[in-house]
């Protein structure tokens, strides 16, 4: 027994520092591995975070999703009247300190009035964030008044109606790419050199780059708010640009249905009018030949055709050019 506990005094620190070096040599080797992966490989844990986001949405969370990102904007407005706030407070200090360095005569007016100034757009900023507060609860209202309807099956699910508007938005742009009418009527809205049209191309691109690629997509609420602020977005800029080109094509000057008309319309009697001059002048030509030619006939026909005949009297019946009047019987 002796021995066995000399033994123990002697080697007691070894099993603390093997299981120590265990743990050390197993997280340096997993470490190792970790940089070892190729670039693109992922971690279980990455593999398990993306296994997550892949999978279907929840009837529940679909079901809520506008509410839960009507809440989210709502906060995040919130944060925007708190900043505004503090925005005004620092402005209004700035004042009063412009002011009482103006009294002191250390700064100029100028610098009163640029502090000024700047209070007021910080009031301003603060009473738009105010009232974006107000739109964000209307639209919390909204979400909750559509949420019994969404349940019951007589509304369609959020992300239904996003993806409905945006299709909505596609098929009347392609109207005016694939109709060869409205191709011609309107051909603004076919350009891309077009600075409306323009516009409406990159903020529908900015929605397709969002867009879900079905309505069982695992969505945040953030993203259904950039998604839905994107779409709504592309229907502004397409509206502008649609009434833009509507609207051009009704001034005068500006190509459209009328300006078409009036165009054909003098093209056709410009030909006709030149067929008509073509149609005179080879008239009045023909009428020449014709005299010409029996001129000619007629000189072949007369007897002193080829001069006068050496007679006593006169002659009768004397030339057509110099014919006297008939004698009176």
């Amino acid at each position: 027994m002796e021995p066995l506990l000399v033994f123990l005094a002697e080697w007691w620190w070894i099993g603390p520092a093997a299981a120590g070096a265990g743990t050390v040599g197993w997280i340096g080797v997993r470490r190792s591995r970790h940089r070892a992966l190729p670039a693109g490989a992922t971690t279980t844990g990455d593999r398990a975070a993306r296994a997550w986001a892949s999978r279907p949405l929840g009837k529940a969370a679909a079901r809520r999703l506008e509410l839960d990102a009507a809440l989210l904007d709502l906060q995040t407005a919130r944060h925007a009247v708190t900043r505004g706030r503090a925005d005004v407070k620092v402005a209004d200090a700035e004042v009063v300190r412009a002011q009482a360095e103006r009294a002191a005569s250390r700064v100029s007016s100028d610098v009163v009035s640029a502090a000024r100034g700047r209070l007021t757009d910080a009031q301003r900023d603060l009473r738009a964030a105010l009232a974006e507060v107000r739109a964000r609860r209307a639209g919390v209202r909204a979400a909750k008044a559509m949420l019994p309807a969404i349940r019951a099956g007589s509304a369609p699910l959020p992300v239904a109606r996003l993806l409905s508007e945006h299709d909505a938005i596609l098929a009347r742009w392609m109207a005016y790419e694939t109709d060869p009418g409205l191709a011609i009527d309107y051909p603004q809205m076919s350009d891309s050199r077009s600075p409306l049209l323009a516009d409406f191309l990159r903020a529908h691109e900015r929605a397709q780059w969002l867009r879900p690629t079905s309505v069982q997509t695992r969505l945040e609420p953030a993203d259904y708010l950039a998604y839905r602020d994107a779409v709504r977005r592309t229907a502004h800029a397409f509206d502008r640009a649609e009434r833009a080109a509507r609207q051009g094509a009704d001034q005068p000057g500006v190509e459209g249905p009328d300006a078409w008309s009036r165009v054909a319309s003098d093209l056709a009697e410009t030909a006709q009018r030149a067929l008509a001059r073509s149609m005179e002048s080879m008239g009045r030509a023909a009428a020449r030949s014709w005299e010409e030619r029996g001129a000619r006939r007629a000189q072949k026909r007369t007897p002193d055709a080829a001069g006068p005949r050496p007679q006593n009297g006169p002659v009768w019946p004397p030339p057509a050019r110099d014919r006297p009047r008939p004698p009176a019987s």
